[in-house]
This record gives structure tokens, sequence and C-alpha cells, in this order.
């Protein structure tokens, strides 16, 4: 054969290429839209999820529908997780305040074809594809060891936290074990924030007024930490009851540079909902091929589990982390 006739052939087989791939649907839908819901979605550490959220479907070139109670409420969430549910979106990222309440809601999501992925706070008994988020026992153990470091190893702990939510009872856990190693530290109150700044704020502020006994506190939740910096600071107080505080708000970053945050154990939350749409688009259209199509698989095709890690800020590298913040893409 000539030389010509194999240029004539790969014309041909191009032209047929072209028509194949021409014929064949989008790669996305046109109203193809993913839902991110959370408890308190006004909350910085949910606002920098937002953004992750965001910027993965502009990625993707999906749309994206962000959903949640602008203050802590279980019940409001699951509703909205609800009437989500009814929309019969493409996929629903979700971060559970209440791993019981929501367990039905995501059986029954996944039931109506819908995939369901869980990130920063589980539901491990629903029927949800994934999770994705920290490590919660690791991280209470981080806050366990810088606190225990900064007691000076002997004194009365307190611990700001939201009782009965999954992720921050595994923060608990791995904070106690850290603490059981060191018999001279006590946890003395735990108090409920309810993921409130102040409130976290009225609670250290009550303790003082009746002289209780206070060496240290630990933050398992992102609000506790600048509320119980300013009850501190207000008494003229700051850096003389060492505070570990969770996540890398902008607030909590400023009370480590006025010395009333000695540290903060930071997440991830932007990766975990840039990761998590991605996750949910490869399900949508069953890309993972270990199966023909993940509704019917026996198993799940993703990661059971991506740990995301963590870091701790402290004065040492805070310059640094706060320049990210300042650049960090703010959602719409």
């Amino acid at each position: 054969m000539k030389v010509g006739a194999y240029a004539g052939v790969g014309a041909v087989a191009a032209a047929i290429a072209w028509v194949l791939t021409a014929c064949q649907p989008a790669a996305h839908e046109e109203n193809e839209t993913y839902v991110f819901l959370a408890s308190n979605i006004s909350l910085p550490y949910w606002q920098e999820a937002v953004a992750g959220f965001r910027d993965a479907g502009q990625d993707l070139r999906v749309k994206v529908d962000i959903q949640g109670p602008q203050s802590y409420s279980p019940d409001e969430e699951v509703d909205d997780f609800q009437q989500a549910v009814k929309k019969h979106p493409a996929g629903i990222l979700v971060s559970p305040a209440s791993a019981d309440k929501f367990t039905a809601p995501i059986d029954a999501a996944i039931a109506a074809g819908i995939p369901v992925i869980c990130i920063d706070s589980d539901a491990p008994n629903s029927r949800r594809l994934m999770f994705i988020g920290t490590d919660n026992v690791r991280a209470g153990q981080e806050s366990g060891r810088r606190i225990a470091q900064l007691m000076h190893d002997q004194g009365d702990l307190v611990v700001i936290t939201i009782p009965g939510q999954l992720n921050l009872e595994q923060r608990m856990q791995g904070l106690k074990a850290i603490v059981s190693g060191y018999p001279r530290i006590k946890i003395a109150q735990v108090l409920d924030d309810k993921g409130d700044p102040r409130l976290a704020n009225d609670e250290i502020s009550a303790l003082l007024e009746k002289k209780a006994k206070l060496d240290g506190i630990v933050c398992l939740e992102a609000s506790g930490g600048a509320g119980a910096a300013e009850a501190l600071h207000r008494l003229n107080l700051d850096g003389k009851i060492p505070i570990v505080a969770m996540d890398k708000d902008a607030e909590t970053l400023d009370w480590i540079s006025r010395g009333g945050i000695a540290a903060t154990v930071s997440q991830k939350p932007y990766t975990m909902a840039f990761y998590g749409l991605k996750f949910l688009d490869d399900l949508h259209h069953n890309v993972v091929h270990e199966f023909k199509d993940w509704r019917t698989a026996p198993v799940s095709p993703l990661p059971t589990l991506v740990d995301t890690g963590t870091a701790v800020i402290d004065s040492t590298n805070l310059k640094e982390f706060q320049a990210a913040v300042a650049e960090h893409p703010k959602p719409l």
C-alpha cells in the first residue's frame, strides 16, 4: 500500500471518530446540580468549605447549590437535606450535625439514586458512599498533646465542644486518651457552646466570675476559641490561661497574634468540599468502572475514608497562614 493510502485511511478514521464523539451526550447535563449542606453555614469554617465547593463546580462546569441553617440546628439541617432530595440533584455533600438524625434521610436519598458523601462529620451507620475529612480522633489527640505541654502537665482543663455531634465526640475521645496519660491534669468542665462564640464567651466568663479553677482551655469546634479568648481579654488574662483552639478562621488567627490563643489545630474544609464534589461527580457519571453502576454495586466504588489531615498553627508559623487566608478565594 502506498503512503498516500495510509494518509487516506487515517483521515477517514479521524472523521469517523469525530462523528461518534459529536453524537455522544455532553460530559455534564445542562442543569446538573450538586448540593452542599452543613449546619451553621454562616461560620467562617463553612464559608471556606463553600469556596472549595464552588471552585470545584466551576472547574467541572456544573451548577452548585448551598443549603443549611444560619445557626446550629440539626433538625433544620435535616429539613434542608430532605427538601434538597425532593429536587433530585446530581449529588449531595453533607456534614451531618447529628449522625442519628441523618441516617434514615441519607438512606432514603441513596435509595432514590442520589449519591451522598459526608464531609467533616460522618453518619457511619447510614448508606453514605464515603467520608472525607479529618481523622477526628487524631485531631483531638493533637489538641491534648499541645494543651498538656502548655499546662506543664498539671491543672484543671475546660473543654468547649458540642456534645452529641459525632466528629466532636471523636475529638473528645482523642483528647481524653492523651489527657489520661497525665494524672495531674483533670478535665474539670465540659461546656456546650452550640457553635456560637458568644455562648463560649458567656460560659467562660461565668466560670471566671465564680473563681473556678481554670488552668487551660481546649476548644474542639471552630467557634469556641475566639469566644474564650475574648472572655479572658476582658479581665486582662490574655495568655495567662492557655487556649488551644480549632481551625484557622481569621478571628482565631488574630487572637494568636495578640497572644490570646496559644495554638489552633487547623483542618482543611476547602479541600474536603473541593474533592467531595469531584467524588460526587465521579459517582453521578459512574466514572469508576469497578462496577457497572454505583446504584447496583454491592459496595461503594469510592474509598471508604479520605483523611484530609490537620496542621497546628502557633506564633512560629502564624504569618504564613495569615497570608494564605488573605489570598484565599471568598465565596460569592
